[in-house]
C-alpha cells in the first residue's frame, strides 16, 4: 500500500482508480445508509464524498453492501479444492472465510494445512486460515496425523492464520488436559474457535475461561443466549445438512445482535448454488423479522470484528474495496461483486478462472486391505443400542431396539428399518473396523461408502446387505477416496475424491454433476426426505464429539458417557 499516494486521492487531489456514483451505501456501524460517491484506489477504499476517477460506474440506485464472510467453513466439506470452491462462492457476494482446515489434517497433517494454506493464494477470494486444535478429536478413533502444540507453532508467524481452529475436545479444555493447555496458551493471543455442544453451567464457564471466544454447536435459544451472556460469539450455522439459523433468530435480542455471526459450517456446491452461501444466511434472517442491515452486519463488521480483520466487513478509508451489489434490501439478490475494486462475479457468474494447484503432497492417502474386512455381526444379545437420526441435525439419539437374530448373527433382511453401518480405518492398513445400527436412514437393496468421515476421514459405509458393501468399499480402495454408491450387485455411480480422499480436482460443475446422480440414486433407493444430504448425514455418524452415539474404527461411541460401548444394550463389557 502507497499510504502517501492513497492519502492524496482522499483529500481529492488526484483521480481515483474508480469511482462509484449513486450508489446506496450500506453502514454497518450506524446501521444508516449513506449517499455519495465512493473512490477506490490500489484496490482500497478511501473515501466516500464528492469524488472523480479514471473509471466511474453508476449503480442507478442499487444498494452496495461490505463484501460477506463466511465466519467459519471447512471447504473440504465442498468436496472442491480452495481455487474451485472460491468459484461456488464468489458469485453469492462472499468475498472472504474464515476457515478450518481440521478435516485434511486428521488425514496428512501439516502437509493437510500447507496445502489449504498453499491452494488458497490461487484465487480473489480472501481465505483466512484457523489452525486445526485436535488432531485426532479425539483419543477413540485413528487418525491420519497426530498433531502437538510443537507442530503447530510455526503457523502462528503466518499472516493468513488467524487463530486456533474449533477446540472439539472440550472436556480436555474444561478439565485443564496438558496438551490442549499448551495449545490453548500457544495461541492465547489469538482467537480461538470453540465448539461445545450443550455445554452449560460451571463447565462452560471453565471452557470460556480457557480462552475460547466463539461457539457454532448452539441448537436452541437458551443454548445462545447462556453463551453470549459469558462473552462468546456465537455463529448461527446454515449448512448442507445441519440448520440452526431459524432455530436460534427466536432468542436473538438487539441488546447483543453484535455477537452474533453467520457460517456455513459444510455446505455442498449445489446448495451454495442453488440455495446460496452467506446470502442465504442474511435472507433467512431478513425472512424472520431481522432488520436488513442487522442482518448484513452479522456477515460483515461482525464477524470481523471478532477475528480481528481491520481491513474487511465494512466500506470505509483504509478497507480493502469488496462489496456487493443487490437491488432490494427485502432480499439479497447479487447481482454483482468486486474484490479489491474488480468486478470478480456478476449474474452469479465468476468472471475468473481458477489456477492449478500441486496436491502430490495429499493424494495417495487410502490404504485399505480388503482381505481383513468382516462385515458380520454377532451378537451376544438381540436388545442393542441403535442410533437415531435427528432431522436437520447431526446430532443423534441413543435408541435401543430388540432385533432378530439368526444363531446370533444381525442379518438385514430380518430387521428392516435397522441398516448396518461400519467405519474401517484407512490410513494405515490396520484392519479396524467399527460397528453400529442406524434407523431412519431408509437406504434399501444398496450400499454407501465414503472416505469422508468426520473428523478422523476413514472409510464410512451404510447398507442394507453385506455384498453391495463389499463391492462400495472395494470400489473406494481401487478409487483412491470418494463416494461410492452400490445397489444389487453394481456400482452405480461415484465420485472420485483423490485429495485426502475429501476433495476433487475436477471442476466445480463435475463434482456437482456427480452429486446430483448419486443423491438421485440414494433417493430412489430410499433414503429418507427428512435426511437434508444423504452424504452429510452419513459423514457425521462418525463425529465422536456430537452427542449421542456414533460410531469410529475402534467402535460405538457413547459421546455422553465419552467412551466406547458394545452393541448389545446393558452389556458392560
Amino acid at each position: 500500500m502507497d499510504k502517501k499516494k492513497l492519502l492524496a486521492v482522499a483529500r481529492g487531489e488526484k483521480l481515483a482508480d474508480l469511482v462509484i456514483k449513486n450508489a446506496k451505501i450500506i453502514n454497518v456501524f450506524t446501521k444508516d445508509i449513506d449517499n455519495g460517491d465512493l473512490a477506490v484506489c490500489d484496490g482500497y477504499i478511501v473515501g466516500i464524498g464528492d469524488y472523480q476517477g479514471k473509471e466511474e460506474i453508476d449503480l442507478l440506485g442499487y444498494y452496495l453492501s461490505p463484501g460477506f464472510i463466511d465466519g467459519h467453513v471447512h471447504i473440504e466439506s465442498s468436496m472442491l479444492t480452495p481455487n474451485n470452491y472460491a468459484l461456488a462462492v464468489m458469485p453469492r457476494g462472499t468475498t472472504a472465510v474464515v476457515a478450518d482446515c481440521h478435516e485434511i489434517a486428521n488425514v496428512k497433517g501439516t502437509d493437510g494445512i500447507d496445502f489449504m494454506l498453499d491452494a488458497s493464494k490461487n484465487s480473489p477470494l480472501d481465505v483466512y486460515m484457523m489452525i486445526p486444535s485436535c488432531v485426532p478429536s479425539t483419543e477413540f478413533e485413528t487418525a491420519g496425523a497426530d498433531l502437538k502444540a510443537k507442530d503447530i507453532l510455526k503457523y502462528l508467524t503466518n499472516d493468513q492464520v488467524l487463530g486456533l481452529g474449533e477446540m472439539m475436545d472440550y472436556s480436555g479444555a474444561i478439565n485443564g488436559k496438558q496438551d490442549v493447555l499448551e495449545k490453548l496458551e500457544a495461541f492465547g493471543k489469538l482467537t480461538i474457535d470453540g465448539h461445545a455442544p450443550e455445554v452449560k453451567g460451571k463447565e462452560l464457564n471453565a471452557y470460556c475461561l480457557a480462552g475460547i471466544k466463539t461457539d457454532h454447536e448452539c441448537t436452541t435459544p437458551e443454548e445462545l443466549l447462556d453463551k453470549v451472556k459469558r462473552g462468546m460469539y456465537v455463529h448461527l450455522r446454515e449448512g448442507s445438512q445441519t440448520k440452526n439459523v431459524r432455530d436460534l433468530l427466536k432468542g436473538l435480542n438487539p441488546k447483543f445482535y453484535q455477537r452474533i455471526l453467520f457460517c456455513s459450517d459444510d455446505l455442498h456446491p449445489r446448495d451454495i448454488r442453488r440455495i446460496g452461501h452467506i446470502d442465504n444466511n442474511i435472507n433467512i434472517a431478513i425472512e424472520n423479522g431481522i432488520e436488513p442491515i442487522s442482518a448484513i452486519s452479522m456477515a460483515t463488521i461482525n464477524i470481523a470484528d471478532c477475528y480481528n480483520l481491520r481491513d474487511i466487513g465494512a466500506i470505509a478509508p483504509g478497507r480493502k474495496a469488496d462489496f456487493v451489489v443487490f437491488k432490494s434490501l427485502d432480499k439479497i439478490d447479487v447481482e454483482r461483486v468486486f474484490k479489491q475494486g474488480k468486478l470478480i462475479a456478476e449474474n452469479k457468474k465468476p468472471l475468473f478462472l481458477a489456477q492449478a494447484v500441486d496436491s502430490s503432497k495429499v493424494t495417495n492417502t487410502v490404504r485399505i486391505d480388503i482381505e481383513k474386512i468382516d462385515l458380520e455381526y454377532k451378537l451376544k444379545s438381540d436388545l442393542v443400542n441403535v442410533i437415531g437420526l435427528v432431522k436437520n441435525n447431526v446430532t443423534t439419539k441413543k435408541l435401543i431396539e430388540k432385533v432378530v437374530l439368526k444363531k446370533g448373527i444381525f442379518l438385514n433382511e430380518e430387521n428392516l428399518g435397522l441398516l448396518k453401518l461400519c467405519v474401517i480405518e484407512r490410513h494405515f492398513t490396520s484392519g479396524n473396523i467399527g460397528k453400529a445400527i442406524v434407523k431412519g436412514y431408509g437406504l434399501k437393496h444398496g450400499a454407501i461408502a465414503m472416505t469422508i468421515a468426520h473428523d478422523s476421514h476413514n472409510l464410512i459405509c451404510i447398507g442394507d446387505n453385506d455384498s453391495d458393501m463389499l463391492l462400495a468399499i472395494q470400489k473406494i480402495n481401487s478409487i483412491g477416496g470418494g463416494i461410492v454408491l452400490t445397489s444389487k450387485g453394481e456400482v452405480k455411480e461415484f465420485l472420485p475424491l483423490e485429495v485426502g480422499g475429501l476433495m476433487s480436482l475436477a471442476s466445480l460443475e463435475y463434482v456437482e454433476s456427480k452429486l446430483t446422480n448419486l443423491e438421485n440414486y440414494a433417493r430412489g433407493l430410499g433414503v429418507s426426505n427428512d435426511i437434508e444430504d444423504p452424504f452429510l448425514q452419513l459423514a457425521f455418524l462418525s463425529l465422536a464429539v456430537i452427542p449421542e452415539l456414533k460410531v469410529t474404527d475402534l467402535g460405538l461411541f457413547d459421546v455422553k458417557e465419552f467412551k466406547i460401548i458394545p452393541l448389545e444394550a446393558g452389556d458392560k463389557s
